[in-house]
């Protein structure tokens, strides 16, 4: 009786310990559905910058918001669960503390890289840092309209890197070091963000010396820059 009474004063401490596990614990760097706040809401708003949802942006983790997670990541190669952890907002560009370190190792990638982000980051900095943040994401638009467009080279590389085509590739400021804006601004263009509507040429009316670049149909302004095609 002694040796029963003793094995269950020794069992109980574990029991309650057990009884307490929830049966999901989400991270606080994790949102999904049914989760709310002002992180579900920075979420809605890029997912809808860039067309994947076509809600309201109440902070609200429901059925169309898990779609168009699942869409993004999709297209982006993640895991298509609806689950927004680290690499989903890495993704989308939103900074975390489970994001943190991967975004800073991003934002300074040497100057030297030949990465996509890298190309085009340094670009926007080159073109338009002195620009509003839309107008960023617009030149960054700009480099990939023409990466899919028959008369440009297929690549971002390509694209920046032809003759003549970009002013700070021809007075160096192309090889300035960009900010962390000007990567945000490359990684919203790339993750689908087109503020100028497929538009492929742009300039600034008060500088461009080439009578040809007045020629083309101008579509919008941003900032000091028209976008034309």
């Amino acid at each position: 009786m002694d040796m029963k009474r003793l094995f269950l004063k020794k069992l109980l401490p574990v029991l309650l310990c057990l009884s307490v596990i929830p049966v999901a614990v989400a991270s606080a760097e994790t949102v999904y559905w049914g989760s709310s706040g002002s992180t579900v809401s920075q979420v809605q708003q890029k997912l809808k910058n860039w067309g994947y949802y076509t809600g309201t942006v109440d902070g609200k983790f429901g059925q169309t918001t898990y779609d168009a997670v699942v869409l993004f990541q999709r297209n982006n190669g993640l895991t298509a669960d609806g689950v927004v952890g680290k690499s989903t907002f890495t993704a989308l560009g939103i900074t975390t503390a489970a994001a943190t370190t991967t975004t800073q190792a991003a934002t300074t990638t040497s100057a030297n890289n030949s990465s996509d982000l890298d190309l085009l980051a340094h670009c926007v900095f080159g073109e338009a840092r002195g620009e509003p943040y839309i107008g960023k994401v617009a030149v960054a638009a700009v480099v990939l309209n023409r990466v899919r467009h028959a008369s440009f080279p297929s690549t971002i590389a390509g694209v920046i890197y032809q003759s003549d085509a970009f002013t700070c590739i021809n007075d160096g400021q192309f090889y300035l070091t960009p900010d962390e804006e000007a990567y945000r601004a490359a990684r919203d263009a790339m993750n689908g963000w087109d503020p100028t509507y497929g538009c492929i040429y742009y300039y600034n009316p008060k500088t461009a010396k080439s009578a040809w670049i007045f020629s083309r149909e101008v579509r919008l302004s941003i900032g000091k820059h028209a976008f034309a095609v």
